[in-house]
Protein backbone atom coordinates (compact mmCIF):
# COMPACT_ATOMS: atom_id res chain seq x y z
CA UNK A 1 0.00 0.00 0.00
CA UNK A 2 1.26 3.49 -0.86
CA UNK A 3 0.31 6.50 1.24
CA UNK A 4 0.01 9.77 -0.69
CA UNK A 5 0.07 12.71 1.72
CA UNK A 6 -1.79 15.59 0.07
CA UNK A 7 -0.67 18.69 1.95
CA UNK A 8 2.66 17.55 3.40
CA UNK A 9 3.04 20.49 5.74
CA UNK A 10 3.76 20.24 9.46
CA UNK A 11 1.09 17.65 10.30
CA UNK A 12 1.00 15.80 6.98
CA UNK A 13 4.77 15.78 6.69
CA UNK A 14 5.17 14.31 10.18
CA UNK A 15 2.61 11.58 9.46
CA UNK A 16 4.31 10.82 6.14
CA UNK A 17 7.75 10.75 7.74
CA UNK A 18 6.66 8.35 10.49
CA UNK A 19 4.95 6.05 7.96
CA UNK A 20 8.14 6.06 5.87
CA UNK A 21 10.24 5.27 8.93
CA UNK A 22 7.84 2.39 9.64
CA UNK A 23 8.75 0.84 6.30
CA UNK A 24 5.83 2.04 4.17
CA UNK A 25 5.87 3.53 0.69
CA UNK A 26 5.05 7.25 0.92
CA UNK A 27 4.67 10.14 -1.51
CA UNK A 28 4.57 13.70 -0.19
CA UNK A 29 2.58 16.30 -2.13
CA UNK A 30 3.51 19.90 -1.33
CA UNK A 31 3.79 23.31 -2.96
CA UNK A 32 6.20 26.18 -3.45
CA UNK A 33 9.47 26.48 -1.58
CA UNK A 34 8.58 23.60 0.72
CA UNK A 35 8.11 21.25 -2.24
CA UNK A 36 11.33 22.47 -3.86
CA UNK A 37 13.29 21.76 -0.67
CA UNK A 38 11.69 18.31 -0.25
CA UNK A 39 12.47 17.43 -3.86
CA UNK A 40 16.05 18.69 -3.65
CA UNK A 41 17.15 17.72 -0.15
CA UNK A 42 14.56 15.30 1.27
CA UNK A 43 12.51 15.88 4.40
CA UNK A 44 14.41 16.94 7.51
CA UNK A 45 12.49 15.70 10.58
CA UNK A 46 13.64 17.34 13.81
CA UNK A 47 12.47 16.31 17.29
CA UNK A 48 13.68 17.01 20.82
CA UNK A 49 15.88 13.92 20.60
CA UNK A 50 17.03 13.59 17.00
CA UNK A 51 17.30 15.05 13.53
CA UNK A 52 17.10 12.88 10.45
CA UNK A 53 16.90 13.54 6.72
CA UNK A 54 14.51 11.20 4.94
CA UNK A 55 14.65 10.66 1.18
CA UNK A 56 10.89 10.49 0.66
CA UNK A 57 9.60 11.01 -2.90
CA UNK A 58 7.80 14.33 -3.37
CA UNK A 59 5.50 15.84 -6.00
CA UNK A 60 3.83 19.21 -6.46
CA UNK A 61 0.59 17.81 -7.88
CA UNK A 62 -1.25 14.67 -8.94
CA UNK A 63 0.70 11.63 -10.10
CA UNK A 64 -0.42 8.43 -11.83
CA UNK A 65 -2.23 6.40 -9.18
CA UNK A 66 -2.38 2.72 -8.27
CA UNK A 67 -5.11 0.47 -6.92
CA UNK A 68 -3.36 0.28 -3.55
CA UNK A 69 -3.02 4.05 -3.01
CA UNK A 70 -4.49 5.76 0.06
CA UNK A 71 -4.79 9.55 0.14
CA UNK A 72 -4.05 11.24 3.47
CA UNK A 73 -5.49 14.74 3.21
CA UNK A 74 -3.71 17.15 5.56
CA UNK A 75 -4.54 20.53 4.06
CA UNK A 76 -6.48 23.27 5.84
CA UNK A 77 -10.23 22.82 5.53
CA UNK A 78 -10.65 25.79 3.19
CA UNK A 79 -8.40 23.99 0.68
CA UNK A 80 -10.10 20.57 0.81
CA UNK A 81 -12.12 20.73 -2.41
CA UNK A 82 -9.33 22.17 -4.54
CA UNK A 83 -6.71 19.79 -3.14
CA UNK A 84 -8.75 16.67 -3.94
CA UNK A 85 -10.22 17.80 -7.27
CA UNK A 86 -7.45 16.29 -9.46
CA UNK A 87 -7.41 12.87 -7.74
CA UNK A 88 -9.49 9.84 -8.81
CA UNK A 89 -12.63 9.42 -6.73
CA UNK A 90 -12.18 5.66 -6.34
CA UNK A 91 -9.26 6.18 -3.95
CA UNK A 92 -9.83 6.05 -0.19
CA UNK A 93 -9.31 9.38 1.61
CA UNK A 94 -8.25 9.90 5.22
CA UNK A 95 -9.13 13.41 6.46
CA UNK A 96 -6.24 14.27 8.80
CA UNK A 97 -7.67 17.74 9.44
CA UNK A 98 -9.15 19.91 12.13
CA UNK A 99 -12.87 20.61 12.05
CA UNK A 100 -15.79 18.31 11.29
CA UNK A 101 -16.94 19.45 7.83
CA UNK A 102 -14.27 17.84 5.67
CA UNK A 103 -15.49 14.25 5.79
CA UNK A 104 -18.96 15.24 4.61
CA UNK A 105 -17.54 17.41 1.82
CA UNK A 106 -15.26 14.61 0.65
CA UNK A 107 -18.02 11.98 0.80
CA UNK A 108 -19.91 13.86 -1.92
CA UNK A 109 -17.26 12.66 -4.40
CA UNK A 110 -15.26 9.87 -2.77
CA UNK A 111 -16.90 6.62 -1.69
CA UNK A 112 -14.42 5.58 1.03
CA UNK A 113 -13.79 8.32 3.55
CA UNK A 114 -12.08 8.05 6.93
CA UNK A 115 -11.93 10.57 9.72
CA UNK A 116 -8.73 11.15 11.65
CA UNK A 117 -8.65 13.10 14.90
CA UNK A 118 -5.14 14.55 15.12
CA UNK A 119 -3.20 15.58 18.21
CA UNK A 120 0.19 16.35 16.71
CA UNK A 121 2.18 19.49 17.59
CA UNK A 122 4.46 20.40 14.70
CA UNK A 123 5.60 23.34 12.61
CA UNK A 124 7.78 24.17 9.61
CA UNK A 125 10.67 26.41 10.75
CA UNK A 126 11.99 26.56 7.19
CA UNK A 127 11.13 24.89 3.86
CA UNK A 128 11.89 21.20 3.86
CA UNK A 129 12.23 21.03 7.65
CA UNK A 130 9.53 19.82 10.05
CA UNK A 131 9.89 20.26 13.80
CA UNK A 132 7.71 17.70 15.61
CA UNK A 133 7.39 18.62 19.26
CA UNK A 134 5.50 15.60 20.60
CA UNK A 135 7.32 13.27 22.99
CA UNK A 136 7.81 10.33 23.29
CA UNK A 137 5.45 9.96 20.31
CA UNK A 138 4.99 12.66 17.69
CA UNK A 139 1.20 12.36 17.71
CA UNK A 140 -1.98 10.58 18.76
CA UNK A 141 -4.31 9.68 15.89
CA UNK A 142 -7.87 8.32 16.14
CA UNK A 143 -9.05 6.75 12.86
CA UNK A 144 -12.46 5.47 11.81
CA UNK A 145 -14.65 5.09 8.73
CA UNK A 146 -16.97 8.04 8.12
CA UNK A 147 -19.68 8.41 9.28
CA UNK A 148 -18.95 5.59 11.73
CA UNK A 149 -17.37 2.19 12.15
CA UNK A 150 -13.97 0.67 11.37
CA UNK A 151 -13.52 -1.58 8.32
CA UNK A 152 -10.58 -3.74 7.20
CA UNK A 153 -8.80 -0.87 5.48
CA UNK A 154 -9.25 1.32 8.54
CA UNK A 155 -7.71 -1.40 10.69
CA UNK A 156 -4.73 -1.61 8.33
CA UNK A 157 -4.23 2.16 8.37
CA UNK A 158 -4.25 2.16 12.19
CA UNK A 159 -1.70 -0.68 12.24
CA UNK A 160 0.58 1.08 9.75
CA UNK A 161 0.43 4.43 11.54
CA UNK A 162 1.36 2.82 14.85
CA UNK A 163 4.56 1.17 13.64
CA UNK A 164 6.92 4.09 14.27
CA UNK A 165 6.68 7.31 16.24
CA UNK A 166 2.90 7.65 16.37
CA UNK A 167 0.10 6.30 18.54
CA UNK A 168 -2.93 5.24 16.47
CA UNK A 169 -6.30 4.07 17.76
CA UNK A 170 -9.25 2.49 15.97
CA UNK A 171 -12.28 4.68 16.65
CA UNK A 172 -15.73 3.60 15.41
CA UNK A 173 -16.98 6.93 16.84
CA UNK A 174 -14.18 9.02 15.35
CA UNK A 175 -16.44 12.05 14.79
CA UNK A 176 -17.19 12.24 18.52
CA UNK A 177 -13.46 12.69 19.06
CA UNK A 178 -13.29 15.24 16.26
CA UNK A 179 -16.10 17.30 17.81
CA UNK A 180 -14.19 17.25 21.09
CA UNK A 181 -11.07 18.42 19.26
CA UNK A 182 -13.16 21.11 17.55
CA UNK A 183 -14.04 22.58 20.94
CA UNK A 184 -10.34 22.81 21.77
CA UNK A 185 -9.51 24.33 18.39
CA UNK A 186 -11.94 27.24 18.93
CA UNK A 187 -9.11 28.99 20.79
CA UNK A 188 -6.98 29.02 17.62
CA UNK A 189 -8.57 32.20 16.27
CA UNK A 190 -8.21 34.00 19.60
CA UNK A 191 -4.56 32.96 19.86
CA UNK A 192 -3.90 34.17 16.31
CA UNK A 193 -5.56 37.53 17.01
CA UNK A 194 -4.15 38.38 20.47
CA UNK A 195 -1.09 36.15 20.71
CA UNK A 196 -0.32 34.79 24.16
CA UNK A 197 -1.32 37.95 25.98
CA UNK A 198 -3.05 37.76 29.36
CA UNK A 199 -6.74 37.33 28.73
CA UNK A 200 -6.35 34.69 26.02
CA UNK A 201 -7.51 31.87 28.31
CA UNK A 202 -10.69 33.77 29.24
CA UNK A 203 -11.55 34.37 25.59
CA UNK A 204 -10.88 30.73 24.77
CA UNK A 205 -13.11 29.46 27.57
CA UNK A 206 -15.95 31.75 26.50
CA UNK A 207 -15.77 30.29 22.98
CA UNK A 208 -15.68 26.73 24.29
CA UNK A 209 -18.53 27.19 26.75
CA UNK A 210 -20.66 28.63 23.98
CA UNK A 211 -19.79 25.65 21.77
CA UNK A 212 -20.74 23.10 24.41
CA UNK A 213 -24.14 24.79 24.75
CA UNK A 214 -24.65 24.60 20.98
CA UNK A 215 -23.54 20.97 20.66
CA UNK A 216 -25.72 19.92 23.58
CA UNK A 217 -28.73 21.66 22.01
CA UNK A 218 -27.97 19.99 18.67
CA UNK A 219 -27.64 16.57 20.33
CA UNK A 220 -24.09 16.09 19.04
CA UNK A 221 -21.78 13.94 21.17
CA UNK A 222 -18.22 15.07 21.84
CA UNK A 223 -15.24 13.80 23.80
CA UNK A 224 -14.33 15.64 26.99
CA UNK A 225 -10.94 17.09 28.02
CA UNK A 226 -10.71 14.49 30.81
CA UNK A 227 -11.29 11.68 28.31
CA UNK A 228 -8.73 13.10 25.93
CA UNK A 229 -6.13 13.51 28.68
CA UNK A 230 -6.69 9.94 29.84
CA UNK A 231 -6.27 8.56 26.32
CA UNK A 232 -3.16 10.58 25.56
CA UNK A 233 -1.62 9.95 28.95
CA UNK A 234 2.07 10.79 28.71
CA UNK A 235 2.33 9.70 25.08
CA UNK A 236 2.28 13.12 23.39
CA UNK A 237 3.83 15.61 25.79
CA UNK A 238 5.36 18.77 24.37
CA UNK A 239 9.16 19.02 24.40
CA UNK A 240 11.19 22.08 23.32
CA UNK A 241 13.40 21.59 20.28
CA UNK A 242 16.78 23.29 20.35
CA UNK A 243 16.92 26.17 17.90
CA UNK A 244 13.19 26.10 17.15
CA UNK A 245 10.90 28.68 18.74
CA UNK A 246 7.26 27.57 18.86
CA UNK A 247 5.04 30.50 18.05
CA UNK A 248 1.51 29.13 18.13
CA UNK A 249 -1.08 26.79 16.66
CA UNK A 250 -2.22 26.34 13.08
CA UNK A 251 -4.20 29.61 12.84
CA UNK A 252 -1.32 31.56 14.41
CA UNK A 253 0.97 30.01 11.80
CA UNK A 254 -1.42 31.02 8.98
CA UNK A 255 -1.15 34.67 10.01
CA UNK A 256 2.61 34.38 10.54
CA UNK A 257 2.98 33.12 6.96
CA UNK A 258 0.68 35.85 5.59
CA UNK A 259 -1.10 33.08 3.72
CA UNK A 260 -4.19 35.21 3.10
CA UNK A 261 -6.57 32.58 4.47
CA UNK A 262 -7.36 30.98 7.80
CA UNK A 263 -9.43 28.02 9.01
CA UNK A 264 -11.86 29.99 11.19
CA UNK A 265 -14.90 29.36 8.95
CA UNK A 266 -14.54 25.63 9.66
CA UNK A 267 -13.76 25.94 13.37
CA UNK A 268 -15.57 28.88 14.98
CA UNK A 269 -17.79 29.05 11.90
CA UNK A 270 -18.99 25.50 12.50
CA UNK A 271 -20.35 26.57 15.90
CA UNK A 272 -21.95 29.64 14.34
CA UNK A 273 -23.63 27.45 11.72
CA UNK A 274 -24.94 24.97 14.29
CA UNK A 275 -26.13 27.83 16.47
CA UNK A 276 -28.14 29.27 13.60
CA UNK A 277 -29.60 25.86 12.77
CA UNK A 278 -30.68 25.23 16.36
CA UNK A 279 -31.61 28.72 17.52
CA UNK A 280 -28.66 29.29 19.89
CA UNK A 281 -26.87 32.68 19.86
CA UNK A 282 -23.12 32.39 19.21
CA UNK A 283 -21.68 35.92 19.54
CA UNK A 284 -18.27 34.78 20.80
CA UNK A 285 -17.50 32.43 17.93
CA UNK A 286 -19.14 34.76 15.42
CA UNK A 287 -16.76 37.58 16.33
CA UNK A 288 -13.73 35.26 16.43
CA UNK A 289 -14.59 33.92 12.98
CA UNK A 290 -15.14 37.39 11.53
CA UNK A 291 -12.03 38.98 13.02
CA UNK A 292 -9.76 36.04 12.16
CA UNK A 293 -10.90 36.19 8.53
CA UNK A 294 -10.35 39.94 8.46
CA UNK A 295 -6.83 39.58 9.88
CA UNK A 296 -5.99 36.90 7.33
CA UNK A 297 -7.36 38.91 4.40
CA UNK A 298 -5.45 42.02 5.54
CA UNK A 299 -2.33 39.90 6.15
CA UNK A 300 -1.97 41.16 9.70
CA UNK A 301 0.65 39.48 11.90
CA UNK A 302 -0.30 37.29 14.87
CA UNK A 303 -1.12 39.21 18.02
CA UNK A 304 -2.21 42.35 16.18
CA UNK A 305 -5.24 42.91 18.46
CA UNK A 306 -5.38 43.41 22.21
CA UNK A 307 -7.47 41.01 24.33
CA UNK A 308 -9.43 44.03 25.62
CA UNK A 309 -10.39 45.10 22.09
CA UNK A 310 -11.45 41.60 21.13
CA UNK A 311 -13.45 41.15 24.35
CA UNK A 312 -15.20 44.49 23.75
CA UNK A 313 -16.21 43.40 20.24
CA UNK A 314 -17.64 40.18 21.66
CA UNK A 315 -19.48 42.03 24.42
CA UNK A 316 -20.92 44.43 21.88
CA UNK A 317 -22.14 41.59 19.69
CA UNK A 318 -23.59 39.81 22.73
CA UNK A 319 -25.51 42.93 23.73
CA UNK A 320 -26.83 43.36 20.18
Amino acid sequence: MRYIVVGAGAVGGTIGARLYQGGHEVLLVARGAHYAALKRDGLRLVTSESAETLDIPAADGPVPTRDDDVLILATKSQDTIAALAPWPSDLPVVCAQNGVANERMVLRRFDRVYGMCVWLPAQIPQPGVIAAGGHPYSGMLHVGRYPQGVDDLGEQIVTDLGKHGLVARRSPDVMRWKYGKLIGNLANAAEALVGHAPGLSDLAERARAEARTVLDQAGIAYSTPAEEAEVRGHKVDMRPIEGVERGGGSSWQSLARSSGSIEADYLNGEIVLLGRLHGVPTPVNEVLRREANRAAADKLPPGSMSPETLAALIDGRSAA
